[in-house]
């Protein structure tokens, strides 16, 4: 006889039915391990966990297992750039190689912050000179490979997602600036004021509970498997093979580096409560302004990705309605957040005061749209607001 599942965890009366829709996608068998965090009016109102947080079924998810973010680490990059535009730091609308004079070469000269925030700025590709687990560890044969990439279409006229060249554009504007990488910076400056279990490169892993990630058909298709109906990941000369399978490593993640564009880690409860952080107060610690929020709400980018041919659409480092990633028909129409092709899912919604995070370990079969599981916990959710 199979051992009953475990779980655990609180929901405030009004959020009941979200709690069903954890149990139901346990009960279909689409789950194995998973967490799922709601932030209400700046408090906790969902916090439930359950299933395995390794493949074989033995190790019980608990409330601060870290699962890997993939896509929604650029939200936690994203904060980081906000936060240092606040300060003066940096500036949206300034030419990156002001501050970062090498980086002006090969149509990257008039570059800005704003555009690799809205996935405009041309610079997709390190195919030239792919990420490695050495390079991660050091930072600066990436930062080499940025300075020698070029930009794929004219800055500002076009976008595409900037799968691996996002975070370490930013991480080295974030260390020319404090002298900090972003993860590091991360950590300091907005993980430690809000107690977050989230990290851009785990210092400690001897006390974290890491979730095994079982493969998603994102990761299956880096490992070289049968891409199926996506005829440009079969094409090495696709804009689509190589800004995403010839740039990324093909090594054995190692939760110790800074991977900043999809290699961040959290709990659930941490992300939801880094995402109410950007909408209003959180044991007295607001992130970002009001107007900074607006500004990263609006749409900068929509229409068909270049880089994954699909439809899509972005404000300042996430995504925004509408798009079969991040619908309005789930209840999205004013939030704002990001989707993992591994499951996780997270956003904000300032007209709700909702903030949201999700995190399993079974990874998500649906490319190119919202994951049911996804979908059924996100439509609870605004049935209870609602």
């Amino acid at each position: 006889m199979m051992n009953p599942i475990p779980h655990g965890g609180t929901v405030e009366f009004p959020f009941a039915p979200v709690a069903r829709a954890f149990e139901s996608n346990f009960a279909a068998g689409a789950e194995h391990g998973a967490a799922v965090c709601v932030y209400h009016r700046g408090v906790p109102v969902v916090d439930l966990w359950g299933g395995w947080a390794d493949e074989a079924g033995t190790d019980p998810w608990r409330p601060d297992t870290l699962g890997v973010l993939a896509s929604p680490t650029k939200a936690l990059v994203t904060g980081a750039a906000l936060l240092l535009v606040e300060r003066g730091l940096l500036g949206l609308d300034t030419p990156m190689s002001e501050v970062w004079p090498e980086f002006g070469s090969r149509g990257k000269e008039n570059v800005t912050l704003r555009m690799v925030l809205s996935h405009r700025s041309g610079v997709v590709c390190l195919d030239h000179d792919p990420i490695t687990a050495y390079g991660l560890r050091t930072h600066t044969p990436i930062v080499d490979a940025l300075v020698t990439a070029r930009a794929e279409w004219e800055p500002d006229t076009d976008f595409g997602y900037h799968a691996t060249t996002f975070g370490h554009l930013i991480s080295e504007l974030v260390r020319r600036r404090t002298g900090l990488t972003v993860g590091r910076f991360f950590a300091r400056e907005i993980a430690a004021p809000l107690d977050l279990n989230c990290h851009i490169g785990l210092t400690d892993p001897a006390s974290a509970h890491l979730a095994h990630m079982i493969e998603s058909k994102a990761e299956e298709l880096m490992r070289g498997e049968d891409p199926g109906e996506i005829e440009e990941l079969r094409d090495p000369g696709t804009l689509t093979y190589r800004a995403t399978l010839a740039s990324m490593s093909q090594e054995p993640a190692d939760p110790t580096v800074e991977d900043p564009s999809y290699g961040g880690l959290a709990s659930a409860r941490s992300l939801a409560r880094y995402f109410a952080s950007l909408i209003g107060e959180v044991d007295g610690f607001r992130l970002l302004s009001a107007a900074t929020v607006d500004e990263m709400r609006k749409v900068r980018s929509s229409g068909m990705c270049q880089v994954m041919m699909s439809p899509c659409s972005w404000g300042l480092g996430v995504q925004v309605p509408d798009s079969p990633v991040f619908p309005v028909d789930a209840g999205l129409s004013g939030a704002f957040g990001l989707s993992g092709a591994n499951g996780v899912f997270t956003f904000a919604d300032p007209e709700h005061e909702l903030a949201f995070a999700y995190i399993p370990n079974a990874g998500s079969e649906a490319m190119g749209s919202m994951d049911p599981r996804n979908r059924r916990l996100v439509e609870a959710v605004y049935r209870c607001v609602r």
